[in-house]
């Protein structure tokens, strides 16, 4: 993912409520239990991790040691089955990782509380919220391990690990889950992107499979399938931490598919359903997760913002801030920065941020025009006040004439042609050429038929660029003609450079 423009922003639960979701979640609640279980006669080894002997003791505690060695939300935060011992020793870890858990002596094995644990319920919401993204690493890093089966495998006669022969670059690994989480998160945030959760395959092929590929070979597919099976694994590592709310791939399907028939039709099962796409996983981030993939974007370098990040700016910064949220979150973000003004000050302060004739100045005219939809019937002395401008009357004459407004003066023409090419040059920069901004073209040229006549006059500095654009634009060969040589006569106009 390119770190040179920034994303469109994401909507965040409030830290609070982040911070109840982090402490409720399977991985940080049992590390925290742990911790307080922890005490003079715990043993650790020269690594952190509980001796073997204290397992079973630290399993009971968190209440593991079931006959299926999964305790009673085993079934619902991201477990499956799985030994007691491991998820105790996991849940110990993040203990160690997190500060709740001390090492007193590294010789002798002993632990004592951690300073940290007390932040956990005298702490605020950004305290909980620094050590679970400290959890969210340990586990990161777990997710990015393969099994350790491999890893015995792959342990030469001196007890190191011989990552030749295991096939695993760690550092590819963890760059490989970075870059799925990345683009999850631009789909989760993407007002385009799907509402709901996102299938496996899809995220595996958006990091295999190249854009500019058409059908995919049989080696690409191959390459997705793996994928799959590696997300598989790591996304069942990532739920218990909060960060993802996951449908594992249907196990069948790791089986031979003949095998798998046979068995459902000697079962009287109906036959598998290859079609259906929910049984190759589904993944989603939660709330929380959007929260750490954020953070750990932003750490990285990357811009990622968040709406409500502009509540606490002038009106320029909202202004230039906004123009390039998608429509949704730009008037998330407006409505926000208007609940902390009262509303004739914030309309005279956009209009007075809304002025300038450098390229951005159309995009925050017109995001001054959608705030000010926003504000009540109050802002009108603010709208009156700015008839006579130049830059700002067309806009003023609008915003009254919408609210039924008494003796507004009409538009001089000189003053319509220039809202319009301001209006243009504005969706230009907003959306490119969409098919809005097509059907707004077609429209102008169809009720004045001379306005091309008249356009290329408009003392405007986007009056050539929006010309040579509606000649792009417009789908009749005449129109678009009479477009370019508008745009023409008024480059010429401007002199040389413009």
């Amino acid at each position: 993912m390119s770190d040179s423009s920034p994303l469109p922003p994401v909507r965040l639960l409030p830290e609070a409520e982040l911070a109840r979701e982090a402490l409720a979640t399977p991985l940080l609640s049992r590390a925290a239990r742990l911790a307080r279980w922890a005490g003079p006669d715990t043993r650790v080894g020269a690594g952190g991790e509980l001796v073997e002997e204290q397992l079973p003791a630290a399993a009971e505690v968190l209440g593991l040691s079931g006959a299926d060695g999964v305790d009673g939300a085993g079934g619902g935060d991201g477990v499956d089955g799985g030994d007691a011992a491991a998820l105790a020793s996991e849940a110990w870890r993040v203990a160690v990782d997190t500060g709740l858990v001390e090492i007193v002596d590294e010789e002798a094995g002993t632990v004592a509380v951690g300073e940290d644990l007390a932040l956990l319920t005298s702490g605020g919401p950004q305290d909980v919220l620094g050590i679970w993204l400290t959890a969210l690493e340990t586990t990161l890093a777990d997710a990015s391990v393969p099994d350790l089966d491999g890893l015995v495998e792959a342990m030469d006669t001196g007890g190191e690990i011989d990552f030749s022969e295991l096939d695993w670059d760690p550092e590819a690994e963890a760059e490989f889950l970075d870059g799925v989480l990345g683009n999850l998160y631009l789909l989760t945030v993407n007002e385009d992107g799907p509402d709901g959760p996102v299938p496996l395959p899809a995220l595996a092929a958006s990091m295999i499979v190249p854009d500019d590929m058409g059908e995919p070979t049989n080696d690409v597919l191959e390459q997705v399938s793996d994928a799959m099976m590696r997300l598989d694994d790591q996304f069942r590592v990532l739920e218990p931490i909060g960060l993802v709310e996951y449908q594992p791939v249907d196990e069948a399907l790791m089986t031979d598919a003949e095998e798998v028939a046979a068995a459902a039709e000697g079962a009287g099962a109906p036959a598998v359903d290859d079609t259906d796409v929910t049984r190759y996983g589904m993944v989603r981030l939660t709330p929380l997760g959007l929260y750490g993939v954020r953070a750990r974007l932003q750490e990285a370098g990357v811009v990622a913002p968040a709406v409500g990040d502009l509540v606490d700016k002038g009106a320029d910064v909202l202004l230039d801030g906004t123009a390039g949220f998608p429509p949704g979150a730009a008037q998330a973000e407006t409505e926000q920065w208007l609940a902390r003004r009262e509303s004739l000050d914030a309309a005279r302060e956009l209009l007075a941020a809304a002025r300038g004739s450098d390229p951005g100045a159309p995009l925050r005219r017109l995001r001054c025009q959608q705030a000010l939809s926003l504000v009540g019937a109050v802002a009108e002395p603010a709208l009156r006040d700015v008839l006579d401008d130049p830059e700002l009357g067309g806009l003023a004459r609008v915003w009254l004439t919408e609210r039924g407004a008494g003796d507004v003066p009409a538009p001089s023409e000189a003053m319509v042609f220039w809202l319009t090419i301001d209006t243009v040059a504005a969706q230009l920069a907003a959306e490119g050429n969409s098919a809005e901004l097509r059907a707004l073209v077609e429209g102008l040229a169809a009720q004045h038929g001379s306005f091309f006549a008249a356009a290329w006059r408009v003392d405007h500095p986007a009056t050539p660029d929006v010309l040579e654009a509606m000649g792009r634009i417009h789908p009749d060969k005449k129109v678009a003609k009479e477009a370019r040589k508008a745009a023409f006569k008024a480059r010429s106009q401007m002199g040389p450079g413009a």
